[in-house]
């Protein structure tokens, strides 16, 4: 067992007492612990402000773009050690493991490669300009620019569980491109990934002093301590969020805070797609691995599943056929294809959202709550199915954050979209279709609801990802229940951590000092 401390001020600490215990949760071994008490968060927070924020600010887009690479190979050469800690910490089985791994690394070369771009469109300017300048007046000197500037705080980065690696690097990247420096907390049951993932960056990465700071433990009230130069980026439950959006900075000083939250996630069948097809295929390929990946602990899994009345017989017999070769078990193991959930908390969650949905209406048309391997946190495979969408309640308003899905019958095109609006906001929709007409109606209709939509067709069959891939190029969030936030989508990433300034004037002086590109007519 191993005592995983906090990096703060430029120096590995450990708290005094109060430890939070670390899990392996395939035999319910405690293998660390880690602890808070006694640390000094606001005088990291001063630290960051202080020491890093400078250093950053000085850097240009090519420069923290070199530090991103630098991150990213550093992970990278230290890959095998970090998908074992997965295993150990998170009961991730090695394809899950280095699902998380490779995100946080692909992710951070993405913005290395962004941060080359950026370098070589801005040369050594440390702002960036939208658009170009637009006469306010009929006197044509005088105009108006809009430009993004570093913010001049810290980033407080509280991740989920489930991604301790990912989740720590999608928002890192983006920060640090940007010119913020971060302290990043990640949930104190899956901390030993992050902790690790840490202490290869601070010794392999050559990271300005102030730039990365971590909290393995309870951050208590420090959110209230936060200044309106501050930012928020929280990933986790949409109770968590509502009381970090109560805390005294967010609400007394505006501390800008993003959100990303439940979500019940929507797969579509187009009523065209025929049992057999290529489309109709991809479905259910899809459908097992948002189900099964990582045990169903995604915030991008499909929760619903919305297929023609017609087909809603074989959609069921196809994919319990597919659940059913799934192997449950101790993810060390080999030919293993899914493993536990991360804590006991998870597990006892599921369990009773399983049965709050069959409590209105639902039923198991596969698997069944009990422990399939008896000691640790297993949970087979759950697909429920309920034949009322229109007045079911639960499956649109409760994730079950775990193996679970509902297939759900619809009754005409206008009625899909109507039911993924239930949700009431979502990470992700993916529609399967190759009828444009049906496309039409369900896509646009659904976008309102959704931050992202994949399609699906005979013609990306062997070219798609599948929707719960989170891609650094575009935008990961959605309205509503989802949180209202985003993060990632390439340069959009950047703007949560930098200020939008218009800026009026004489052109001639604004081009001089904003290093405008020339114009045709000057």
């Amino acid at each position: 067992m191993i005592t995983l401390k906090s990096y703060l001020c430029g120096a590995w600490c450990e708290g005094n007492g109060g430890d939070a215990s670390l899990v392996n949760p395939s035999n319910e071994e405690v293998i660390a612990r880690c602890s808070t008490k006694g640390l000094d968060l606001q005088a990291a927070l001063a630290y960051a402000r202080d020491v890093g924020g400078p250093a950053l600010r000085a850097m240009t887009f090519a420069e923290r773009g070199a530090l991103l690479k630098r991150m990213s190979s550093a992970l990278h050469e230290s890959r095998e050690a970090l998908v074992d800690a997965s295993t150990l910490n998170n009961g991730a089985t090695r394809g899950d493991a280095k699902f998380d791994v490779d995100g946080a690394i692909g992710t951070l070369a993405f913005y290395a490669k962004l941060g080359e771009k950026l370098g070589a469109e801005q040369g050594d300017r440390r702002f960036l300009l939208e658009g170009g300048g637009e006469p306010l007046t009929r006197a044509p000197r005088f105009c108006g620019y809009h430009v993004w500037t570093s913010r001049t705080g810290v980033a407080l980065h509280i991740n989920a569980f489930n991604f301790p690696a990912w989740g720590l690097a999608e928002k890192a990247a983006c920060a640090i491109l940007a010119g913020v420096p971060i302290l990043t907390k990640p949930a104190t049951s899956t901390a030993l990934v992050a902790f690790k993932l840490v202490e290869v960056l601070v010794d392999k990465a050559a990271i300005p002093a102030g730039v990365l700071q971590l909290v393995c433990g309870s951050v208590g009230d420090l959110t209230d301590h936060l200044l309106p130069e501050d930012v928020i980026g929280f990933t986790g439950s949409a109770n968590t969020g509502a009381t970090l959006r109560r805390s005294r900075s967010v609400v007394e000083r505006s501390t800008r805070i993003n959100i990303e939250a439940d979500s019940l996630n929507a797969a579509v069948l187009g009523e065209d797609v025929e049992a057999g097809s290529e489309t109709w295929h991809l479905f259910i390929r899809h459908l097992a691995t948002e189900l099964t990946q990582k045990s169903g602990q995604k915030c991008t899994a499909t929760r619903r599943i919305f297929v023609p009345r017609r087909h809603a017989d074989a959609i069921q017999e196809a994919l319990s056929e597919r659940l059913a070769a799934i192997r449950v078990g101790d993810p060390s193991h080999e030919g293993i294809d899914m493993g536990p959930l991360a804590t006991a908390q998870q597990l006892k969650d599921a369990q009773a959202g399983i049965e709050l949905l069959q409590a209105d209406g639902c039923r198991i048309v596969f698997g069944n709550t009990a422990n399939p391997v008896g000691k640790g946190y297993f949970l087979s495979p759950i697909l429920l199915r309920h034949d009322d969408a229109m007045t079911a309640r639960a499956v649109h308003a409760h994730e079950v954050f775990g193996p679970v899905s509902t297939i759900l019958p619809y009754d005409g095109a206008a009625q899909a979209p109507a039911l993924v609006a239930r949700g009431e906001g979502t990470l992700v929709c993916s529609i399967y279709s190759n009828d444009k007409g049906f496309l039409e109606t369900v896509l646009l209709a659904s976008a309102t609801w959704t931050g992202r939509i994949l399609l699906g067709s005979d013609k990306v069959a062997d070219q798609t990802t599948t929707p719960g891939m989170v891609m650094p190029a575009s935008i990961h969030g959605g309205p509503g229940r989802a949180g209202g936030g985003e993060v990632l989508g390439g340069e959009r990433g950047l703007r949560f951590y930098m200020q939008r300034t218009a800026i009026q004037g004489d052109r001639s002086i604004l081009d001089r000092l904003l290093g405008a590109p020339k114009r045709d007519d000057a």
